[in-house]
């Protein structure tokens, strides 16, 4: 099963861990897609249609303390393994990691 893990840390937390050495781990194991770090939420846009109208506003849709700072795709057997994959993650010393499924196929057909 496929999952996001997304990788959310306070907005004031200056840590960089590195994650090279998981991103190997987990690659050679076969278990992460692709991932990637994100800028800061400063830096995001807010997009939604009400009435027809676009509005777009600059910064996060929710005020949160803790911001996604990056994303990994997992290919994992099953939700243990992907939550022991998700604990192995730097960032899970001092910060939150959210492991969602992929809806995978056309849900939007069934």
């Amino acid at each position: 099963m496929r999952y996001v893990m997304l990788v959310c840390v306070a907005e004031d937390e200056e840590r960089n861990a590195d994650p090279t050495a998981w991103v190997e781990e987990m690659q050679r194991r076969g278990v992460r897609q692709s991932g990637d770090r994100l800028r800061p939420i400063r830096d995001s846009t807010t997009v939604r249609v009400r009435n027809g109208e676009v509005l777009v506003a600059d910064g996060p849709f929710a005020e949160t303390k803790e911001q996604i700072a990056g994303f990994d795709i997992l290919d994992c057997t099953d939700l243990d393994e992907a939550m022991e994959v998700a604990a192995k993650h730097p960032a899970a010393q001092f910060g939150t990691l959210e492991l969602r499924p992929i809806w995978e196929g056309r849900f939007w057909e069934t």
